[in-house]
């Protein structure tokens, strides 16, 4: 028996290590909360789509007649299978459908009929169980987006003279954007929507706080004193808070209308801050005002100054007023009547339809604000505005801190499930459009939910978000690792996130809320560095999108190592004291330190073990998966750690794969939750192996025996040599064999980077780091020639070329071998579809797929077409257009595809129709096939039990209540799928059996209603293709590729290099043993780089190979000097890896000792195959007429200015002219040299460069008259 299981030697010295979250949970959970098809119709949470149609219905029409309600969604089975979707250029998808109610609440349209219809919404794309979507047979990601949670935020910026000024800015999730600022006259303004400015005083008063008194008692700011001679006196000295106004009416009369209109108008008497003296007093009894208000005389005066400031600076001084002088403001135009203006402050942040602050919003805002307002309140209140304006005050006062807009509470997780449900509203919304405007058409006329809806308005918003938007991006598939990193990325860019010129350094940081949850190693370098970052080993996303991190309980100094770590949000976090995974603790959880480090927000406090809330879960918590498989990631530079985390992803799966010898214990965890090899589901047994498939019997329980219609023996098919996106190969073969027993969740296969289960990205190589005749010179490597030999980084890639035969105007294009003016030898190894055969080798140049399409010639007389209909088309009317090998292409072609459309005549629709009729007829039996099995189980569960009473979804009794089940009983109900999940028997264990036995019935139902209409399909249209396409040809090559010179390598540190030279093994340098070393590194790129951890691994790795064990060194939790010592001195070798080495070429010992040992070498993507080009003449571009730049477009090298310099420095004149006019763009020159070259003549004057009259003509253009004079 194989041995399936590598089992590692682990130094970690944390017992009770937390198991890992599944590490596709943020695509795959995020979408299965977004569809809820798992949950019944009834329970589904208010979320994902469920919502998104509850928010958009129901929809009437402008007279409220006719309403359309939504009651519940369905998808049916997907047409293709995953594989399929991708051969044949498809998209996986499930068909939407959604039930509607329509009725009328008009009693005049009385014969109207309520109608409930299941109507088609469009074909949706579903997730593969991987965590993917195929779009157009390639397989893409969305990546989650990182964005400003919902909420109130408060910032301060600097003015150019140097006074702070403070913000408060309210994001919704949908809606305008409110600001208060102040200014550097200390006036607070509300900014709405980023443009248009208003005293915060206005907008109080166009919210209900009409009067100075009534803002000013809001702060609490002012005393009310009654108006009388004497009672006024007292008040002598003192300031007005609030203006004095004398208020009266006029009447006039309206010319349009003639009716009387009466008119308030106010006229200031006196200003606020006016300091009462004698005269004042008279003034104010002359006005005849009741009350007048008074400033308070209070310490907290001051701090309010602003709002009296903002007073003075109020245009306005009633509701009216303000909300007209607010609607100026934003529409700048006169309102048409006061309701109006009324309305718009409420439409933009009171109405449920327009503004929303979500559910996070609020929940922020609450936080924030220690308000109590209830969670399905998500518009703001006169409560918030108030509050947020007291906290403003507060922070211009320094009495309170403003928001790190970088702290992770302050920035939330947009998955995959909410993109999509964003996309639905738009889709919904738009949708909701058409069918008010058809309602409002259609208005005495019977009309159906199904008339109203069209299915294309949802399915074109929803495919071009994955076609075309930022965050849907074409998966990352060079090996498992890639993959999965990719679908736990975190992107900060994208719609309604950041752009990379506008971000700063600040956004980029690494922020102390990131420990645990963002990987602060694992980034792209260059402009998108900080903005792509990836998700933590243990982070989750809880549902409002916070990212948490789970931590261990800690109290009276002992860890809680019995119950589940706790999840802790960033903002949970805070203010709490956390300690290391790596305490030591006895086995109670005791912890055994007098002082330990601690960690509380940005800070390291040496504390008491009883002043601790939390420890750490793990070391490895902090990073990302890329990071955790670097062993001895802790001796390595940060820099040097994030090139080996992005490179590991850059591993080209290789033909003979190794596991790291020194691990770090996360291999095998990557491995499964990557989904790309086969897990067993059961305990069981192996049948039968071969290269293409396994069967297993699994063991089965009586109980799943009864409710199950599959056989017990399950075949999987095995992955042979399918391409992936980045055009490496996956290829799966069995490492169990037949008679194997197998447990639930073993490895049944390895390949596609990974061994025996575990990750395997690249191979153990013997190493020597030692200069070697220079060659090793700038992190270059050389490689001895048994690595090439043996096919030690050999890789198989595969490529897809690809022909669409289309329907052209001038007649329908061929796939044939018989090419016009093509040699026989050309076309010797082309069938009759012209598509080159399986094991064909292929070179630069040949034909993989023959095509002729009609050549445009003017268009043939009624004559001539009569000669052609008889003696068949002439051979000239046809040109070449066959796909042929580009230049670099050297491969055998390992299969071909042809996908066709049926064309068809009447005889062959007649015979389509009987054919259909044969095949409905066919699975009407399976049907009943199905439901004899159904039923004959269902009664070997029931019988003998007595009826409950079961009802279809209708709510006609189908079994009545209180009789015996018999045969004939449970024969007679018709559907089975639509019985309404109700008590079968008063014993609970027999429902929940019959529940599951109904469940898979359906699922086989619906699998049979798929294959039906999926064959119905094939005889009706024959292959589906995209629209135009008559025909896809499709041919696969694969190249097997060696390790070459130019070839990029790379280790797990981020010592990256290319191979310089591949040496003859007799040359490389030995060992005293005769041994010698596989690769020689340059010893100068370990110290300047410090990524000592190379050396640690080459040590370890060594020990390692000599006593045939594997290691697990977990990051800054691994093996100690102390450790790979005892190892080393156990396995014979010398310490450190130091010892002598011999010149392979001479034999002399070298004279220092150099360390030697294993290191894990990975091949990176960057192969010198796929860069080498040349050319001597190719396209040109159209204007300038300059060769085109780039191997994509066969194009020529740039020779710039600098190159320029330098053939101008060795005055080489000839030259330089030669190269800037015939070799670029003198068009007639070009001719000209090429008629002298073939002639053998002297070479030709040049001529004009084309570059010159393009410079000619842009003058003319400014209008300058310019003529060249001879």
């Amino acid at each position: 028996m194989l041995s399936t299981q590598a089992e590692r030697l682990n130094f970690s010295s944390i017992v009770n290590r937390t198991e890992y979250p599944d590490f596709l949970d943020i695509q795959i959970k995020s979408f299965q909360d977004f569809f809820q098809l798992e949950t019944k119709s009834e329970e589904r949470g208010d979320e994902g789509l469920y919502n998104t149609f509850m928010e958009n219905f129901p929809i009437t029409d402008s007279r409220n007649q006719f309403v359309l309600e939504f009651l519940d969604y369905f998808v049916d089975p997907p047409r293709y299978a995953i594989e399929e979707c991708i051969e044949r250029g498809l998209t996986y998808s499930v068909p939407l459908k959604a039930r509607l109610k329509l009725y009328c609440t008009d009693p005049e349209h009385e014969d109207f009929e309520t109608i409930v219809q299941d109507v088609y919404l469009g074909t949706i794309p579903y997730m593969t169980p991987s965590g993917t979507f195929v779009i157009n047979g390639a397989e893409r990601v969305v990546v989650s987006q990182l964005h400003r949670s919902p909420g109130v935020f408060f910032g301060q910026s600097f003015h150019a003279n140097g006074t702070k000024l403070y913000s408060a800015r309210v994001i919704p999730f949908k809606g305008s954007w409110i600001e208060f600022a102040t200014d550097i006259n200390q006036v607070m303004y509300a900014y709405i929507d980023r443009k248009k400015k208003l005293p915060v005083t206005t907008l109080f008063r166009a919210i209900g706080f009409e009067r100075d008194k009534d803002i000013l008692e809001i702060f609490d700011l002012a005393e009310e004193a009654k108006v009388s001679k004497t009672g006024l006196k007292k008040y002598l000295g003192r300031k007005l808070a609030a203006r004095v106004l004398n208020t009266w009416h006029e009447d006039f009369v309206d010319e349009d209308t003639g009716e009387v209109v009466s008119i308030e108008r106010n006229e200031i008497v006196l200003d606020r801050d006016t300091v009462l003296d004698k005269e004042n007093i008279e003034e104010i009894l002359e006005a005849g005002v009741k009350t007048i208000l008074l400033h308070k005389e209070s310490n907290e005066q001051g701090d309010y100054a602003i709002i009296h400031n903002t007073l003075q600076k109020d245009p306005t001084n009633s509701e009216k007023e303000a909300v007209e002088h607010i609607y100026r403001q934003l529409r700048n135009a006169e309102p048409p009547d006061e309701e109006t203006a009324r309305g718009i402050i409420d439409k933009l942040f009171f109405s449920d339809q327009r503004y929303s602050l979500g559910e996070v919003g609020r929940y922020r805002m609450n936080k924030k604000l220690g308000l109590d307002i209830g969670m399905d309140k998500q518009v703001l209140t006169k409560e918030d505005i108030i509050t947020i304006i007291k906290y403003l005050i507060e922070l211009i006062n320094s009495k309170a801190e403003i928001d790190d807009i970088d702290h992770l509470s302050n920035r939330r997780v947009r998955t995959v499930g909410e993109q999509l449900s964003s996309q639905f509203g738009v889709g919904l919304a738009r949708m909701a459009r058409t069918i008010r405007e058809r309602m409002n058409v259609r208005d005495n006329e019977v009309f159906t939910p199904i008339d109203l809806i069209n299915a294309k308005t949802l399915s074109s918003v929803i495919n071009s978000f994955f076609g075309t938007n930022q965050l849907s991006q074409f998966m990352d598939q060079t090996n498992p690792l890639a993959e999965i990193t990719h679908k736990r990325r975190l992107s900060a860019l994208g719609p309604g996130g950041l752009s990379r010129e506008r971000a700063g350094f600040e956004v980029r940081d690494v922020h102390y809320t990131h420990y645990g949850r963002l990987c602060p190693i694992e980034t792209p370098e260059g402009p998108n560095i900080g903005l792509i970052s990836s998700l933590s080993v243990y982070a989750k996303v809880n549902s409002m999108g916070f990212i948490e991190t789970p931590y261990r309980k800690v109290e009276d100094g002992v860890v809680d190592i019995k119950n589940e770590p706790t999840y802790l949000s960033a903002e949970e976090e805070e203010e709490k004291l956390i300690a290391q995974a790596t305490v030591k603790v006895d086995d109670n959880g005791k912890i055994l330190h007098d002082k330990v480090i601690a960690r509380m927000e940005g800070d390291f406090p040496v504390i008491d073990p009883n002043e601790l809330h939390y420890t750490d879960v793990a070391p490895n918590q902090i990073s990302s998966i890329s990071a955790s498989l670097i062993p001895f990631l802790e001796h390595d530079d940060a820099n040097r750690a994030l090139m080996g985390s992005n490179m590991m992803r850059q591993a080209v799966p290789l033909l003979r794969v190794d596991a790291p010898i020194v691990g770090t214990g996360l291999e095998r965890q990557v491995a499964s939750d990557s989904r790309v090899l086969i897990n067993a589901e059961g305990t069981g047994e192996v049948l039968y192996v071969d290269a293409n498939e396994i069967k297993i019997k699994y063991d089965r329980t009586e109980d799943e025996a009864k409710v199950s219609f599959d056989s017990d023996i399950k075949t999987y098919p095995l992955v042979k040599f399918r391409k992936t996106n980045q055009g490496t190969s996956i290829n799966l073969k069995p490492i169990v064999v037949k008679g194997d027993k197998v447990t639930k969740g073993q490895v049944l296969c390895e390949g596609y980077a990974t061994q025996k289960g575990e990750l395997a990205l690249g191979r153990n190589m013997k190493v020597a780091f030692m200069p070697w005749k220079g060659y090793n010179f700038e992190d270059a490597i050389v490689i001895s020639e048994k690595v090439v030999r043996e096919d030690i980084f050999t890789s198989i890639h595969i490529d897809e070329y690809s022909l669409e035969v289309r329907d052209t105007k001038l007649g329908n294009e061929e796939l044939t071998n018989d090419i016009p003016n093509v040699s026989e030898e050309a076309t010797k190894d082309l069938d009759e579809h012209g598509m080159i055969r399986v094991g064909a080798e292929v070179k630069p140049g040949d034909i993989l797929i023959g095509k002729i399409t009609p050549k445009g010639e003017s268009d043939p007389t009624p004559e001539e077409k009569l000669l052609r209909a008889i003696f068949g088309d002439k051979a000239g009317d046809v040109k070449d257009a066959s796909l042929k090998a580009s230049p670099s292409l050297n491969g055998v072609v390992i299969d071909k595809k042809l996908f066709a459309r049926a064309v068809k005549d009447k005889r062959k629709r007649a015979q389509d129709k009987d054919d259909i009729l044969a095949l409905e007829a066919q699975y009407d039996r399976k049907f009943d096939e199905l439901k004899d099995v159904l039923v004959e189980k269902l009664f070997a569960i029931v019988n003998g039990k007595t009826a409950q009473g079961i009802f279809n979804d209708l709510g006609e009794e189908v079994l009545p209540k209180g009789k015996k089940f018999t045969l004939k009983m449970l024969n007679a109900v018709d559907d089975y799928a639509h019985l309404v999940s109700g008590k079968w028997t008063t014993d609970d264990h027999t429902n929940q059996l019959v529940s599951e036995l109904i469940h898979n019935y359906k699922i086989k139902e619906n699998d049979l209603q798929g294959a039906l209409r999926r064959e119905k399909f094939t005889i009706s249209v024959g292959d589906e293709l995209p629209a135009g396409i008559i025909k896809l040809a499709k041919v696969y090559i694969a190249k097997k590729r060696k390790l070459k010179v130019g070839d990029k390598m790379a280790g797990r540190h981020g010592n990256k290099g290319i191979v310089a030279r591949i040496v003859r093994q007799e040359d490389m340098p030995f060992l005293e043993d005769g041994t010698p070393v596989d690769i020689v590194l340059n010893p100068l790129g370990v110290p300047s780089r410090m990524n000592i951890g190379q050396i640690y691994e080459t040590v370890l790795g060594w020990a390692g190979q000599k006593l045939g064990q594997k290691y697990a060194t977990p990051i800054f939790d691994g093996a100690n000097i102390d450790q790979i010592n005892a190892l080393t001195d156990e396995a014979g070798i010398p310490r450190y890896g130091h010892t002598y080495l011999y010149d392979g070429g001479t034999g002399d010992r070298f004279d220092q000792p150099a360390t030697v040992g294993v290191i894990y070498m990975l091949k990176l993507g960057h192969m010198v195959d796929d860069k080498m080009h040349a050319r001597s003449i190719g396209p040109y571009s159209l204007i300038t007429q300059q060769p085109l730049g780039g191997k994509a477009q066969f194009g020529g090298q740039r020779f710039g200015e600098m190159e320029v310099w330098a053939l101008e420095a060795y005055g080489a004149s000839s030259t330089l002219r030669e190269i800037l006019t015939v070799k670029s763009d003198d068009v007639i020159g070009r001719a000209k040299t090429y008629e002298s070259i073939v002639k053998g003549e002297p070479m030709p004057d040049p001529g004009l460069p084309e570059s010159f009259n393009v410079l000619m003509h842009e003058l003319k253009g400014l209008g300058l008259d310019i003529r060249l004079e001879e």
